[in-house]
């Protein structure tokens, strides 16, 4: 009964440290800021994130807070010491100061994670009319 016991035990605690490993997902930067950007030009930025963990990272469904930012992540998993991106562009429609976010969810041990785009949209600078030869 003892031996069962033991091997019960055993089997218990290997598959509690089984569980207890995942994947870490770590972004080298969570935020970036555009600065000043014209108006009608879209801007893109490539966050890149490292699996820190002991399994493999899957990204979700990764989503912006509105239209106006288009996410593309990497699909594949992503396996432990290797790295993936989240790509956002902005689409600077409206002027004035933008504040976005993109929604990172993944099967990593510390979850979601939210990216931030930050930036000011400026007036677009129009090009002189040439004059003409008359």
């Amino acid at each position: 009964m003892k031996k069962v016991f033991s091997l019960f035990v055993a089997i218990l605690a290997f598959s509690a440290v089984s569980f207890a490993q995942k994947g870490v997902i770590k972004f080298a930067k969570n935020e970036n800021d555009f600065g000043k950007i014209e108006q009608g030009k879209p801007v893109t930025y490539v966050f890149e994130f490292t699996n820190t963990g002991t399994d493999p990272i899957v990204l979700g469904n990764v989503a912006a807070s509105c239209g106006c930012t288009t996410p593309e992540w990497t699909r594949e998993p992503v396996m432990p010491n290797k790295k993936g991106t989240v790509k956002a562009t902005f689409n600077a429609g409206v002027m004035g100061p933008f504040n976005k976010t993109v929604t990172v969810p993944s099967n990593a041990e510390n979850g979601t994670v939210y990216l931030t785009l930050k930036g000011e949209v400026i007036a677009n600078k129009t090009a002189t009319p040439a004059k003409s030869g008359k």
